[in-house]
């Protein structure tokens, strides 16, 4: 006898084994109940949630010959049951609209809906994949799919409800199947496993229920590759040494070489990801991805809803958030968004890929304004700028000459021309500020109170070399291509200075 694979075997056959679909299971239960059965389901979903099965489950509540009615706990031995459950029964027809999406195969369904079933009570058209269909076959369905015969039901399935268009999904029932969670999988392997006779480690089955990434049939494929590796004994070792680790871990241990700076542990992550098939835009995308459910944990809280997070890694990701502020997680997402759109038309993605993993190691680096300013003056973030050191200022306070200047303008900076013949002063080539109008001078005394910044009607040379001097100042003047224009100090109060006195 062939052998038959676990993920045929073990396919859910009643809505009683159906995982992680209880929305949909108890909506369909309870419209087969109150006889308020619709005309046409459409099932959205990704590969492996349950889609066909559900179908098949629903189909077989119809038309078990074993009742008078639709029932919920169809019989699965009659004919129609099996012929259903085997994908054979002369009246629930299974189409695949990836090989079948021309106008001629939907108008022969038109033609053959007219007929009633064989033996059942309904005719059903299952239509895997439907998203596939062309324009013209769309349109010769909608007249039948809103007012088909009353022995005709329509189940479409389709794993990219983004492309059914609005006006057959009008005329459907519409149910999304969600991925299912790691650890209803694991308990789904563990069943099988106990059904097959195989003893599992329960870590291994958590490992495996991680690669499914939400899809019941990929780990069930999975477990039937390990099956044939160890026997009757399945480890963890065995699952590390046969099958590469979880992506989303991947993406974490890169991230964390990214918040360390470590460009070349960065790319050694990256190369696992594309040497496991990956393209570059898959990666962009699965790194996106991972980076807005870090930047949704940061800013909305660990306990947000908002950040869809397996319960096994949530833990790490919860830490990891912490690594970068929201402004560094809104410059990753840019970068990678632009490298994704560069690498669908570049013959070398995966240089662009390298080089943005280059560039995103030096984020840790970067910092706002702000942040480097607080960290000058040595204040809490929040507090008002109170340090000893010279601060530069690239535009006065209380100037109105300035605010009505443009955005971006820089004021003028003359050289001073040196004392007059015949007399001593400072050497030519000092710096100084143009003298401000009588009124900016008035307005700017006035305005100062004790403790605040002053203006100064020229600043001196060694406060101008003092403030160069300042690592962060001469870093901000290079990053901005700035030029120091004032320098203005601290003026303590009158109090402080009587108490010093």
């Amino acid at each position: 006898m062939a052998y038959k694979v676990l993920a045929r075997k073990y396919r859910s056959r009643t809505f009683d084994e159906v995982i992680g679909q209880p929305a949909v299971t108890t909506t369909l239960r309870n419209a087969i109940e109150s006889a308020r059965i619709h005309h046409g389901y459409l099932f959205c979903g990704t590969r492996g949630t349950g889609k066909t099965s559900m179908a098949r489950i629903l189909a077989k509540s119809l038309n078990c010959l074993s009742f008078e009615a639709a029932t919920l706990q169809p019989c699965g031995t009659c004919d129609s049951c099996r012929g259903i459950s085997e994908g054979e029964d002369i009246d629930v027809l299974e189409i695949d609209a990836a090989s079948n999406n021309g106008v001629d195969n939907i108008r022969e369904l038109r033609t053959n809906a007219a007929f009633r079933p064989a033996r059942g009570r309904f005719k059903i058209y299952i239509v895997d994949e439907v998203h596939m269909l062309s324009a013209s076959a769309f349109n010769a369905l909608l007249k039948t799919l809103e007012e088909p015969p009353e022995h005709v039901k329509f189940i479409l399935a389709t794993t990219d409800a983004q492309k059914v268009p609005a006006t057959i999904q009008s005329r459907c029932q519409r149910f999304e199947f969600k991925p299912i969670p790691p650890e209803q999988i694991a308990g789904r392997l563990a069943f099988i496993c106990e059904s097959e006779g195989v003893t599992a480690d329960p870590a291994a089955l958590k490992r495996v229920a991680r690669l499914a990434n939400g899809s019941l049939r990929d780990g069930i494929s999975l477990l039937d590759q390990l099956l044939s590796v160890s026997g009757t004994e399945l480890r963890a070792e065995t699952v590390d040494e046969f099958l590469p680790a979880p992506h989303d871990e991947l993406l974490a241990d890169l991230i964390d070489a990214l918040a360390t700076g470590d460009a070349a542990a960065a790319i050694a992550c990256t190369d696992r990801s594309l040497s496991r098939g990956q393209t570059p835009d898959q990666w962009c995308s699965a790194l996106l991805s991972q980076l807005r459910d870090l930047m949704i944990l940061r800013v909305c809280g660990a306990e947000t809803d908002l950040a869809d997070v397996p319960a096994t890694i949530r833990p790490r990701l919860v830490g990891q958030s912490t690594q970068f502020d929201a402004g560094a997680y809104v410059f990753m997402i840019t970068v990678l968004e632009e490298l994704r759109r560069a690498t669908r038309n570049s013959g070398s993605g995966r240089a662009l890929v390298e080089a943005a993993v280059v560039r995103l190691s030096e984020t840790s680096r970067f910092a706002s304004i702000e942040s480097l300013l607080q960290k000058f003056d040595g204040a809490p973030a929040g507090a008002p700028s109170a340090a000893a050191a010279p601060v530069a200022r690239t535009t006065p306070p209380s100037s109105p000459a300035r605010t009505a200047a443009p955005a971006g303008a820089t004021r003028p900076v003359r050289r001073d021309p040196g004392p007059a013949p015949g007399t001593t002063g400072a050497a030519s080539d000092r710096l100084v500020r143009p003298q401000p109008a009588p009124l900016e001078r008035a307005t700017a005394a006035a305005d100062s109170a004790p403790g605040e910044l002053r203006s100064t009607s020229r600043p001196r040379s060694e406060d101008i070399r003092a403030a160069m001097n300042e690592p962060l100042i001469r870093q901000a003047m290079e990053m901005f291509d700035g030029s120091l224009v004032n320098v203005q100090r601290v003026q303590p109060p009158a109090a402080e200075q009587n108490s010093d006195d």
